[in-house]
């Protein structure tokens, strides 16, 4: 999608539903987002934020297979 040396994002689809996708950009500053579509929401987050908010999927998927 992003151009190399360009002042646009290089973004990529993660995983989508009918309803939901997540996607991921690469911003010409060097940082990497992530992104979820639900709905009529987005959600964004930085690196950090995203790796925190799959460690909380993993505790809701075994809260949820328990």
């Amino acid at each position: 999608m992003g151009e190399p040396h360009s002042h646009e994002p290089d973004m990529h689809e993660l995983a989508a539903t009918r309803n939901f996708i997540a996607w991921m950009a690469r911003e010409p500053d060097g940082e990497t987002t992530y992104h979820l579509e639900l709905g009529q929401v987005t959600v964004h987050f930085f690196a950090e934020e995203w790796r925190e908010f799959l460690d909380l999927m993993q505790k809701v998927m075994r809260a949820h297979d328990a």
